[in-house]
């Protein structure tokens, strides 16, 4: 009997059925310990906002102080950015977590001890030199696993860190600062900074001997496997939008580069004055027991995640990215006039709050789907980094100015007047900037971009 000859359908479904099973298996290897450093990462960058209510009861900190200790993180990070991204093409992805991880776990641990405003400036300012590098990095390292038409999502769902962070964040800040206090006679801030500091060291080491640089170095992966890899990401990435960027050089002459990084400057801006004030939001609500506060900061913050997801699916989906923006700037704006206007009504501010973070939480993914799709290959190291560093120095001026206003009004709903402003523009600026080079691009490479 001679066998039944493979339908062409058929064929492509198996075709299409292993491919789906290479890139599972690559998203079930590296995807899961990603987003733990990034959580680890995150609570330690926004973990302040919860000590901050402790930390001015004990130490001499003013608003003022904290904004800025808050704001100064960022100008370290924008110093060593660039370099840390472009010294990961050259060393790897594994040397380099590992040095950005254990660095920052000992100066993120070494915050319990501090003083002054001195030291917090300066603890502050090293923790963001050596985190330096990790979020642009990560992203880099992504495109050596995805292609492009896949990246969105994995973006997104690496950027899910995150919004679980700020789940995590709230009741796990609030219970040690409550209940660790006075333990050993130490405040329950400094069992915060303890607790959450050394974790990140110990991931570093896991980076190190758990992760592979590339594909090609991937023991777990067959001959055959890492040729459906190289083959997907070298086809796709003819299809890629740019700007015919060739270099590093360029991508520094391109105007539309530093109209991203300010969009992105405005978008961080923006989201960081929320983290870094959204538990003293909440206080001003009338609510005082600190476990609590951070139980109400954890709500809004779990709907971001699954809002993040869907946003990023839908946005892979219909292989659009510009609108899908636009529309999450619009309803982090929204959600947050909702909170101003129904003041004195604690439900509606909330509910107001769930709105906003769903915009907030989605929003950064997407921008950096289109910022990998708008760079070539050449000067993705560099110039993602680029974007990333001068974005970051709206995370640096905004808590100050934030912490001005809540200081002279004596009251934190005012300064989300600036916060609504901020992601109006960053959408509307957006839409333009990638507009404008959509049309400067190739036909086909147009409409891979959008």
């Amino acid at each position: 009997m001679q066998p039944v000859p493979q339908s062409a359908g058929s064929g492509a479904v198996a075709a299409d059925d292993h491919v789906e099973s290479v890139y599972s298996k690559v998203s079930w290897r590296i995807m899961p310990l990603l987003v733990i450093c990034y959580i680890i990462a995150f609570l330690d960058r926004i973990n302040i906002g919860y000590a901050q209510l402790q930390m001015k009861q004990t130490l001499p900190f003013s608003d003022a102080v904290y904004g800025l200790g808050a704001g100064i993180f960022f100008i370290g990070y924008f110093i060593f950015e660039v370099p840390s991204n472009l010294m990961l093409e050259k060393i790897g992805a594994r040397k380099t977590l590992l040095r950005i991880m254990f660095c920052w776990g000992i100066v993120a641990t070494g915050m319990m001890f501090v003083q002054t405003p001195t030291q917090f400036y300066v603890l502050r300012f090293l923790l963001g030199a050596f985190e330096a590098g990790f979020f642009p990095g990560v992203i880099l390292y992504l495109t050596y696993w995805y292609p492009p038409a896949r990246r969105g999502q994995m973006i997104a769902i690496f950027m899910t860190a995150t919004t679980l962070a700020s789940v995590i964040a709230g009741p796990l800040c609030g219970a040690i600062m409550k209940w660790m206090d006075g333990i050993n006679g130490w405040h329950g801030w400094q069992w915060l900074f303890l607790v959450q500091g050394l974790p990140s060291s110990v991931l570093g080491l896991v980076c190190f001997f758990y992760l592979q640089d590339k594909p090609e170095q991937a023991h777990w992966l067959d001959e055959g496997q890492k040729k459906v890899l190289r083959d997907h990401l070298d086809h796709d990435q003819g299809l890629v939008a740019g700007a015919g960027h060739g270099s590093m050089w360029q991508a520094l002459k391109d105007p539309k580069v530093y109209t991203l990084s300010l969009v992105y400057f405005l978008l961080l801006g923006a989201t960081y004055t929320m983290v870094f004030w959204l538990p003293t939001l909440i206080k001003s609500w009338g609510i005082s027991d600190l476990f609590m506060i951070g139980i109400y900061a954890a709500i809004p913050n779990a709907v971001g995640v699954v809002g993040m997801v869907l946003i990023g699916r839908s946005s892979d989906r219909m292989k659009e990215r510009r609108w899908h923006f636009v529309m999450c700037t619009a309803i982090a704006a929204i959600g947050l006039a909702v909170t101003i206007f129904t003041q004195g009504n604690f439900a509606a501010s909330l509910v107001g709050l769930c709105i906003a973070t769903v915009g907030i939480a989605s929003a950064t993914p997407l921008f950096f789907t289109i910022t990998s799709e708008y760079l070539s290959k050449a000067a993705a190291a560099g110039g993602i980094a680029l974007i990333s560093s001068l974005g970051n120095l709206g995370a640096a001026v905004s808590p100050s100015v934030t912490g001005a206003i809540n200081a002279a009004t004596g009251n934190p709903v005012n300064s989300m007047y600036l916060v609504i402003a901020l992601y109006i523009v960053a959408g509307s600026l957006l839409l333009w900037a990638v507009k404008a080079a959509a049309k400067a691009a190739p036909p086909r490479a147009a409409m891979a971009g959008t």
